[in-house]
Protein backbone atom coordinates (compact mmCIF):
# COMPACT_ATOMS: atom_id res chain seq x y z
CA UNK A 1 0.00 0.00 0.00
CA UNK A 2 3.03 2.38 0.70
CA UNK A 3 4.45 1.63 -2.71
CA UNK A 4 1.11 2.13 -4.43
CA UNK A 5 0.93 5.92 -2.13
CA UNK A 6 4.15 6.65 -3.30
CA UNK A 7 3.61 5.71 -7.22
CA UNK A 8 0.26 7.99 -6.96
CA UNK A 9 2.43 10.79 -5.79
CA UNK A 10 4.98 10.24 -8.04
CA UNK A 11 2.55 10.44 -10.95
CA UNK A 12 0.67 13.11 -9.37
CA UNK A 13 3.66 15.48 -9.29
CA UNK A 14 4.15 14.60 -12.72
CA UNK A 15 0.81 15.54 -14.05
CA UNK A 16 1.74 18.85 -12.17
CA UNK A 17 4.73 19.76 -13.52
CA UNK A 18 5.17 17.96 -16.91
CA UNK A 19 4.47 19.74 -19.76
CA UNK A 20 1.02 19.06 -21.50
CA UNK A 21 1.65 17.91 -25.15
CA UNK A 22 0.60 20.81 -27.94
CA UNK A 23 -0.84 19.93 -30.97
CA UNK A 24 1.13 22.20 -33.26
CA UNK A 25 4.96 20.89 -34.32
CA UNK A 26 7.51 22.06 -35.44
CA UNK A 27 6.93 22.05 -38.87
CA UNK A 28 4.03 23.33 -38.64
CA UNK A 29 5.22 26.52 -36.23
CA UNK A 30 8.36 26.40 -38.90
CA UNK A 31 5.64 27.23 -41.50
CA UNK A 32 4.26 30.33 -39.71
CA UNK A 33 7.61 31.89 -38.88
CA UNK A 34 8.29 31.17 -43.03
CA UNK A 35 5.69 33.31 -44.18
CA UNK A 36 6.95 35.86 -41.72
CA UNK A 37 10.36 36.09 -43.32
CA UNK A 38 8.75 36.45 -46.73
CA UNK A 39 6.47 38.93 -45.63
CA UNK A 40 8.23 41.44 -43.46
CA UNK A 41 11.94 41.10 -45.44
CA UNK A 42 10.87 40.62 -48.60
CA UNK A 43 12.71 37.58 -49.14
CA UNK A 44 12.62 36.13 -52.68
CA UNK A 45 11.37 32.36 -53.28
CA UNK A 46 15.13 31.12 -53.81
CA UNK A 47 16.30 32.77 -50.64
CA UNK A 48 13.06 31.12 -48.60
CA UNK A 49 14.16 27.77 -50.14
CA UNK A 50 17.74 27.87 -48.68
CA UNK A 51 16.15 28.96 -45.85
CA UNK A 52 13.78 26.28 -45.48
CA UNK A 53 16.55 23.57 -46.69
CA UNK A 54 18.93 24.62 -43.92
CA UNK A 55 15.66 24.35 -40.85
CA UNK A 56 14.97 21.02 -42.72
CA UNK A 57 18.42 19.62 -42.45
CA UNK A 58 18.97 20.07 -38.78
CA UNK A 59 15.19 19.11 -37.38
CA UNK A 60 15.48 21.53 -34.95
CA UNK A 61 15.98 24.91 -35.61
CA UNK A 62 12.94 26.91 -34.56
CA UNK A 63 11.34 29.35 -31.76
CA UNK A 64 11.83 26.03 -29.36
CA UNK A 65 10.38 22.73 -29.39
CA UNK A 66 6.34 23.42 -29.34
CA UNK A 67 5.26 20.73 -27.12
CA UNK A 68 7.21 22.16 -24.05
CA UNK A 69 8.43 25.39 -24.63
CA UNK A 70 6.18 27.78 -22.79
CA UNK A 71 6.86 31.68 -23.56
CA UNK A 72 6.06 34.21 -20.79
CA UNK A 73 4.21 36.76 -23.30
CA UNK A 74 2.28 36.65 -26.38
CA UNK A 75 3.34 38.55 -29.39
CA UNK A 76 -0.32 40.90 -28.82
CA UNK A 77 0.43 41.43 -25.36
CA UNK A 78 3.96 42.78 -26.76
CA UNK A 79 2.32 44.76 -29.27
CA UNK A 80 0.67 46.71 -26.46
CA UNK A 81 3.56 47.60 -24.61
CA UNK A 82 5.78 48.80 -27.41
CA UNK A 83 4.98 52.16 -28.52
CA UNK A 84 3.68 52.68 -31.77
CA UNK A 85 2.99 48.85 -31.97
CA UNK A 86 5.81 46.28 -33.21
CA UNK A 87 5.78 48.79 -36.41
CA UNK A 88 7.17 51.83 -34.12
CA UNK A 89 10.27 50.08 -34.61
CA UNK A 90 10.34 50.41 -38.47
CA UNK A 91 12.97 53.26 -38.69
CA UNK A 92 13.15 55.16 -42.10
CA UNK A 93 16.36 56.24 -42.42
CA UNK A 94 17.74 53.16 -41.26
CA UNK A 95 15.96 51.52 -43.96
CA UNK A 96 17.48 53.93 -46.59
CA UNK A 97 21.13 53.33 -44.76
CA UNK A 98 20.94 49.82 -44.27
CA UNK A 99 18.54 48.88 -47.06
CA UNK A 100 16.23 46.25 -45.27
CA UNK A 101 13.96 46.83 -42.21
CA UNK A 102 14.64 46.46 -38.84
CA UNK A 103 18.81 47.09 -39.11
CA UNK A 104 20.66 50.05 -37.26
CA UNK A 105 23.60 51.34 -38.90
CA UNK A 106 27.20 50.52 -36.98
CA UNK A 107 29.22 53.25 -36.49
CA UNK A 108 30.54 55.64 -33.35
CA UNK A 109 28.37 58.58 -32.45
CA UNK A 110 31.54 60.20 -30.91
CA UNK A 111 33.32 60.57 -34.39
CA UNK A 112 30.79 59.61 -37.25
CA UNK A 113 27.17 59.99 -38.21
CA UNK A 114 24.84 57.09 -39.43
CA UNK A 115 25.41 57.77 -43.06
CA UNK A 116 29.19 57.31 -42.02
CA UNK A 117 28.25 53.14 -40.99
CA UNK A 118 30.05 50.39 -43.32
CA UNK A 119 27.76 47.72 -41.58
CA UNK A 120 24.70 47.43 -39.87
CA UNK A 121 23.41 45.08 -37.53
CA UNK A 122 19.87 43.35 -37.04
CA UNK A 123 18.15 45.21 -34.46
CA UNK A 124 16.48 41.84 -33.00
CA UNK A 125 17.60 38.50 -32.88
CA UNK A 126 16.63 36.55 -35.97
CA UNK A 127 14.24 35.97 -37.70
CA UNK A 128 14.45 40.30 -36.62
CA UNK A 129 11.15 41.00 -36.37
CA UNK A 130 10.01 42.87 -33.40
CA UNK A 131 7.06 41.22 -31.33
CA UNK A 132 8.20 37.44 -32.72
CA UNK A 133 9.81 34.25 -31.03
CA UNK A 134 13.76 34.57 -31.48
CA UNK A 135 14.61 30.99 -33.55
CA UNK A 136 17.02 29.12 -31.26
CA UNK A 137 18.28 25.55 -31.58
CA UNK A 138 20.90 26.80 -34.37
CA UNK A 139 24.28 25.74 -34.88
CA UNK A 140 27.49 28.38 -35.57
CA UNK A 141 27.45 26.99 -38.89
CA UNK A 142 23.58 26.92 -39.66
CA UNK A 143 23.17 30.62 -38.28
CA UNK A 144 26.14 31.71 -40.98
CA UNK A 145 24.50 29.46 -43.43
CA UNK A 146 21.14 31.59 -42.80
CA UNK A 147 22.53 35.11 -42.99
CA UNK A 148 24.02 34.18 -46.44
CA UNK A 149 20.81 33.07 -47.67
CA UNK A 150 18.83 36.14 -46.54
CA UNK A 151 22.03 38.27 -47.83
CA UNK A 152 23.54 39.42 -44.91
CA UNK A 153 26.64 37.63 -42.80
CA UNK A 154 27.42 37.12 -39.41
CA UNK A 155 28.98 39.30 -37.00
CA UNK A 156 32.21 39.28 -35.65
CA UNK A 157 32.39 40.21 -31.87
CA UNK A 158 33.33 43.42 -31.90
CA UNK A 159 30.60 44.44 -34.46
CA UNK A 160 28.05 42.71 -31.35
CA UNK A 161 30.24 44.49 -28.53
CA UNK A 162 29.84 48.12 -30.35
CA UNK A 163 25.79 47.49 -31.21
CA UNK A 164 25.57 47.30 -27.50
CA UNK A 165 28.10 49.26 -25.97
CA UNK A 166 26.65 52.37 -27.94
CA UNK A 167 29.88 52.81 -30.11
CA UNK A 168 31.68 50.70 -32.62
CA UNK A 169 35.41 50.91 -31.74
CA UNK A 170 38.13 49.38 -34.03
CA UNK A 171 38.57 45.44 -33.97
CA UNK A 172 40.84 44.31 -30.46
CA UNK A 173 41.28 40.85 -31.29
CA UNK A 174 45.01 40.49 -30.11
CA UNK A 175 46.03 38.31 -32.86
CA UNK A 176 48.85 35.92 -32.05
CA UNK A 177 48.33 36.14 -28.02
CA UNK A 178 48.99 32.30 -28.63
CA UNK A 179 45.21 31.11 -27.12
CA UNK A 180 41.71 31.95 -27.88
CA UNK A 181 41.60 31.99 -23.49
CA UNK A 182 44.54 34.47 -23.59
CA UNK A 183 43.13 36.71 -26.53
CA UNK A 184 39.80 36.94 -24.53
CA UNK A 185 41.82 37.51 -21.34
CA UNK A 186 43.67 40.66 -22.74
CA UNK A 187 40.42 41.96 -24.37
CA UNK A 188 38.45 41.74 -21.03
CA UNK A 189 41.20 43.08 -19.48
CA UNK A 190 41.05 46.35 -21.49
CA UNK A 191 37.38 47.10 -21.06
CA UNK A 192 36.78 45.50 -17.85
CA UNK A 193 37.30 48.78 -16.00
CA UNK A 194 34.84 50.78 -18.36
CA UNK A 195 32.07 47.88 -18.59
CA UNK A 196 28.39 49.04 -19.64
CA UNK A 197 25.24 46.81 -20.29
CA UNK A 198 22.97 48.48 -23.54
CA UNK A 199 21.06 50.33 -21.10
CA UNK A 200 23.12 51.74 -18.74
CA UNK A 201 26.41 51.58 -16.97
CA UNK A 202 25.29 49.42 -13.70
CA UNK A 203 23.31 45.97 -14.46
CA UNK A 204 19.71 46.24 -13.63
CA UNK A 205 17.14 43.40 -13.17
CA UNK A 206 13.63 43.80 -14.83
CA UNK A 207 15.02 45.98 -17.82
CA UNK A 208 15.08 43.57 -20.40
CA UNK A 209 13.86 39.80 -21.01
CA UNK A 210 15.56 38.01 -18.03
CA UNK A 211 12.20 37.18 -15.74
CA UNK A 212 11.47 34.01 -17.50
CA UNK A 213 12.75 30.34 -16.31
CA UNK A 214 13.38 27.02 -17.08
CA UNK A 215 11.89 24.51 -17.82
CA UNK A 216 10.85 21.93 -14.56
CA UNK A 217 12.25 19.04 -16.34
CA UNK A 218 15.26 21.11 -17.56
CA UNK A 219 18.42 19.78 -16.52
CA UNK A 220 21.91 19.76 -18.24
CA UNK A 221 19.60 20.68 -21.82
CA UNK A 222 18.19 18.19 -24.12
CA UNK A 223 15.48 19.17 -26.83
CA UNK A 224 12.54 16.98 -25.47
CA UNK A 225 13.39 18.85 -21.67
CA UNK A 226 14.34 22.12 -21.89
CA UNK A 227 11.72 24.82 -23.50
CA UNK A 228 12.90 27.69 -24.91
CA UNK A 229 11.34 30.37 -22.77
CA UNK A 230 11.83 33.59 -24.51
CA UNK A 231 9.75 36.57 -24.97
CA UNK A 232 8.67 38.04 -28.09
CA UNK A 233 11.31 40.39 -29.53
CA UNK A 234 11.73 44.03 -28.59
CA UNK A 235 8.99 43.24 -25.92
CA UNK A 236 11.17 45.70 -23.33
CA UNK A 237 11.11 48.49 -25.48
CA UNK A 238 14.12 49.62 -22.14
CA UNK A 239 16.48 46.94 -23.47
CA UNK A 240 18.39 48.96 -26.04
CA UNK A 241 21.24 50.04 -27.18
CA UNK A 242 22.02 53.77 -27.98
CA UNK A 243 22.86 52.86 -31.13
CA UNK A 244 18.99 51.25 -31.56
CA UNK A 245 19.56 47.63 -31.16
CA UNK A 246 17.51 45.47 -28.52
CA UNK A 247 17.43 42.14 -26.63
CA UNK A 248 20.75 42.10 -26.50
CA UNK A 249 20.80 40.98 -22.58
CA UNK A 250 18.52 38.33 -21.85
CA UNK A 251 16.21 36.34 -24.47
CA UNK A 252 18.52 34.14 -26.29
CA UNK A 253 22.38 34.40 -26.68
CA UNK A 254 24.11 34.47 -29.71
CA UNK A 255 26.24 33.22 -32.02
CA UNK A 256 28.98 35.18 -33.16
CA UNK A 257 32.74 34.88 -35.15
CA UNK A 258 35.49 35.49 -33.42
CA UNK A 259 38.40 35.68 -35.85
CA UNK A 260 41.62 34.22 -34.49
CA UNK A 261 43.37 36.06 -37.68
CA UNK A 262 43.04 38.99 -39.86
CA UNK A 263 41.91 37.11 -42.62
CA UNK A 264 38.43 35.39 -40.24
CA UNK A 265 37.31 38.56 -40.40
CA UNK A 266 33.43 38.64 -41.51
CA UNK A 267 33.48 42.69 -41.26
CA UNK A 268 36.41 42.94 -44.19
CA UNK A 269 34.80 40.48 -46.46
CA UNK A 270 36.18 36.87 -45.42
CA UNK A 271 34.39 33.57 -45.81
CA UNK A 272 36.96 31.79 -43.91
CA UNK A 273 35.15 32.32 -40.63
CA UNK A 274 36.69 32.17 -36.58
CA UNK A 275 35.84 30.09 -33.53
CA UNK A 276 32.09 30.57 -32.32
CA UNK A 277 31.90 33.77 -29.23
CA UNK A 278 28.19 33.61 -27.66
CA UNK A 279 27.92 36.72 -26.79
CA UNK A 280 25.09 38.64 -24.42
CA UNK A 281 22.79 36.63 -21.84
CA UNK A 282 19.41 34.82 -21.82
CA UNK A 283 15.85 34.34 -20.30
CA UNK A 284 16.87 33.49 -16.60
CA UNK A 285 19.38 36.10 -16.15
CA UNK A 286 17.17 38.30 -13.56
CA UNK A 287 16.53 34.80 -11.53
CA UNK A 288 20.19 32.70 -12.05
CA UNK A 289 23.26 35.06 -13.16
CA UNK A 290 25.18 32.36 -14.71
CA UNK A 291 28.14 34.56 -15.85
CA UNK A 292 29.35 38.24 -16.76
CA UNK A 293 27.25 39.81 -20.00
CA UNK A 294 28.49 43.13 -19.89
CA UNK A 295 28.50 44.83 -23.79
CA UNK A 296 32.55 44.01 -24.40
CA UNK A 297 32.65 40.95 -22.16
CA UNK A 298 34.27 37.96 -24.00
CA UNK A 299 33.17 34.69 -22.71
CA UNK A 300 36.20 31.97 -22.24
CA UNK A 301 36.11 29.43 -24.25
CA UNK A 302 32.51 27.73 -23.67
CA UNK A 303 32.11 24.42 -26.79
CA UNK A 304 34.32 26.39 -28.68
CA UNK A 305 34.54 25.12 -32.18
CA UNK A 306 35.27 26.95 -35.39
CA UNK A 307 31.93 28.17 -37.01
CA UNK A 308 32.01 26.17 -39.91
CA UNK A 309 32.49 22.96 -38.37
CA UNK A 310 29.37 20.53 -38.88
CA UNK A 311 29.38 19.78 -34.83
CA UNK A 312 29.20 23.28 -33.59
CA UNK A 313 26.57 24.23 -30.54
CA UNK A 314 22.94 24.15 -30.14
CA UNK A 315 20.56 24.62 -27.69
CA UNK A 316 17.45 25.84 -26.00
CA UNK A 317 18.43 29.65 -25.25
CA UNK A 318 21.00 29.96 -27.86
CA UNK A 319 19.96 31.86 -31.32
CA UNK A 320 21.47 34.50 -33.45
CA UNK A 321 21.48 37.91 -35.18
CA UNK A 322 23.32 39.09 -38.57
CA UNK A 323 25.27 42.05 -39.56
CA UNK A 324 25.87 43.69 -43.64
CA UNK A 325 28.23 45.11 -44.80
CA UNK A 326 26.92 47.96 -46.92
CA UNK A 327 29.13 50.29 -49.24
Amino acid sequence: MKKRRLALAVMGFLFVFAPLARSETLQQANEVLFDQLARVHGLSPAQMQQVRSIFQRSGYIGQGNPRITRHPMTPSECQARVPGGATGYDDARNRRICGDRYMAPLYDPRLENPSDAKACIDQFEFPNIPCTYPVVWVKAREAAEICAAVGKRLCDAHEWEGACAGALEPPDYRFGSGSVAAMRQAHNAKYGASKNWAYGNAYKKGVCAAASQKSATCGGGGYNSCGSNTYPAGSFPGCKSALGVYDQHGNAAEHMNLPLTPDQMASAGSRKLGVTEMKGSWFIFDRYYAHPDWCRWRAPYWHGSPVMSQSSHANYHLGFRCCKTID
